[in-house]
């Protein structure tokens, strides 16, 4: 039954495909009496599928020797393009972790997207959206990788894009679609370039040809920063991070994935590329300055957010950073406890966030207050999503930045510097949005915020319960230290950063009233921030203009200059044509004269030009 279970894993990402398929009758119209529930139920009823079917493969898993699945899907001469996974704890719990995800987003959505007319249409894409996860977790082939990175794309543009009727979402899916097709395109140019060089494209045949590739600095630097290029726009990441700010005017239940899952799938094959990257050290160090950037900007711009959206889905970017600076430094099992520990606890804060949404009908934090009454699991949902996030012990973030904090000690303490920076920044960020939403006076539209159905409820208390346990999940896989080779200098620093946070976020001044400060300094600093440092206008002064510029001038030589010549020699043809005509006399010998002076002074030309 194991060997059936572990055979049949290919299985798990072809569960969410067939749930989108089964939509299409409700999705597309051809079936109107039932209303588009069934279309749910069919798409929850495959993710539970897939769910259990990981669930007991990796139980099946555990304790044995990686084992890979290969199909190959084109092979001509040296070519051999095959459709590689891999069947071990790491790649099956990654499964795990979006098909669980998935399925509590699922439910979450029935409550949350109960009205919709196009209910049937977004469950057809969240199936979709979790067949290209799921299928990233098993992936043990880049080509296969970049095939499913492409598929995410499509997936973010088709879901950012859901509410197509309004102009601001229309803008954000194009957005987000362009900005991660120019990582997409570099990727493709690695992907290409490493074919070449290594022969295969299955990630143990490249770890294989790392070990003894010689390539010049060149090379080796362009062929790393590619392969980049790509996590890079789906962790949304500098200088392509803006697109998961304007992807949060998409529906709430895809952002819980987006904000957990989606951007860790980018990470993971991040850090199934490290091998080749550590070819080149100018690209482990521009991984450890883009996450650095990203994560200390990123955590300072969401400060000065008032969407409460936007101001979590900065940190993530945030805490991408930091995965990045984990991959750069080659410790990729810290990379994996930052991805593990903020994938459940930022879905948690998420789907909190929807809770809020949906019953208050705005993202606005300076509109709401006093919904800790109201809304009181709801309340201790957000409180357990943000403490599994700062590192209160003994959650899993607090694990997660541990194991960072006593790697770094030593060889770069300015990296713990970072870690423990980021924790303080995201400790404030998080009670400053607490302070506004939960606590204070009932605003207009809190004053009648109920608590959410029990559809949404469900999803609600089960993540909360699972943030709860990731200590004892860590615990049963192994992962957790034991007491006597815990440093209690780095629990104390941690416990510090995460207090000192709390405690600057209570005592900022808010008010929601004046929004802009009056002092100059002050309201400088805040738009700063809440524009994110005017990396929008850059590009629009930069790049966007260089491109515009350059497609006019291309506009004017096409019209002036190649369209110019072809009309001159259509006009010369015309021109010729109308003078030959008036010389037609009809008389074959004077045709036969014409052909032989032609002929005879070609030849004439041609032994001029022999001689």
């Amino acid at each position: 039954m194991d060997q059936f279970l572990l055979q049949s894993c290919w299985w798990i990402p072809c569960y969410g495909l067939v749930g989108a398929v089964l939509t299409l009758p409700w999705s597309t119209g051809m079936v109107r009496r039932t209303g588009p529930r069934p279309a749910a139920y069919f798409n929850v009823l495959m993710t539970l599928v897939a769910f259990v079917h990981g669930m007991l493969a990796f139980q099946a898993v555990l304790g044995q020797e990686p084992k890979a699945l290969i199909l190959h899907w084109f092979k001509a001469a040296d070519l051999d393009l095959s459709l590689a996974l891999e069947i071990s704890p790491v790649s099956l719990g990654a499964a795990q972790l979006v098909t669980g995800m998935s399925l509590l987003a699922q439910i979450f959505a029935i409550g949350y997207m109960e009205k919709d007319w196009a209910l049937a249409r977004f469950f057809a894409l969240m199936g979709f959206f979790e067949a290209a996860m799921s299928g990233l977790a098993l992936s043990d082939s880049l080509f296969l990788s970049y095939a499913l990175l492409e598929m995410l794309t499509l997936s973010t543009y088709l879901l950012v894009g859901f509410w197509y009727a309004q102009p601001l979402v229309v803008t954000a899916a194009r957005d987000a679609f362009l900005t991660k097709r120019v990582g997409d395109v570099l990727l493709l140019m690695g992907v290409v370039a490493l074919a070449n060089l290594a022969g295969s494209l299955n990630f143990p045949d490249l770890y294989e040809w790392s070990e003894t590739a010689h390539l010049s600095p060149t090379v080796a630097t362009l062929l790393g920063l590619a392969l980049i290029a790509g996590p890079t726009g789906k962790c949304a990441q500098f200088p392509l991070h803006l697109w998961l700010d304007e992807a949060m005017e998409g529906p709430n239940p895809a952002s819980i994935l987006r904000n957990s899952v989606v951007v860790a799938c980018g990470a993971y094959v991040l850090v199934k590329l490290q091998p080749i990257l550590v070819l080149s050290p100018v690209a482990s160090t521009v991984l450890v300055g883009l996450g650095t950037m990203t994560a200390i900007g990123a955590s300072l711009v969401a400060l000065a957010q008032i969407d409460i959206k936007r101001a979590l889905a900065h940190s993530t970017s945030a805490y991408l950073g930091l995965v990045f600076i984990a991959v750069g430094t080659q410790w990729t099992n810290v990379a994996f406890y930052i991805l593990f520990a903020h994938a459940i606890a930022k879905a948690l804060l998420f789907m909190s966030t929807g809770a809020i949404i949906v019953t208050t009908s705005t993202q606005d934090i300076t509109e709401m207050g006093g919904l800790w009454s109201r809304m009181p699991a709801t309340t201790t949902a957000y409180l357990v999503g943000a403490a599994g996030l700062v590192g209160l012990l003994p959650l899993g973030g607090f694990w997660a930045l541990r194991e960072g904090i006593n790697i770094y000690w030593y060889d770069s303490p300015w990296l713990v510097a970072i870690l423990l920076l980021v924790n303080t920044l995201t400790a404030i960020n998080l009670t400053r949005v607490f302070r506004l939403v939960f606590l204070g006076p009932p605003q207009m539209k809190t004053r009648r915020a109920p608590e959410v159905p029990w559809l949404m409820a469900v999803p609600l208390v089960s993540l909360s319960v699972t943030t709860l346990l990731v200590p004892l999940m860590l615990q049963q896989l192994y992962l957790l230290p034991d007491l006597d080779y815990i440093n209690w200098v780095t629990v104390l620093l941690i416990a510090l950063s995460g207090g000192i946070g709390c405690l600057i976020g209570a005592n900022l001044r808010l008010s929601r009233v004046w929004v802009r400060p009056i002092q100059a300094p002050l309201k400088f600093v805040q738009d700063l921030l809440s524009y994110d440092f005017y990396v929008q206008r850059l590009y629009e002064v930069t790049v966007v203009w260089s491109v515009s510029t350059l497609s006019r001038l291309s506009a004017w030589f096409d019209r002036y200059v190649l369209d110019g010549f072809v009309n001159l020699v259509g006009f010369a043809s015309i021109l010729g044509g109308e003078s030959l005509k008036y010389s037609i006399s009809g008389q074959s010998q004077f045709y036969l004269l014409t052909i032989l002076i032609g002929i005879s002074v070609f030849g004439a030309l041609l032994a001029f030009l022999t001689r």
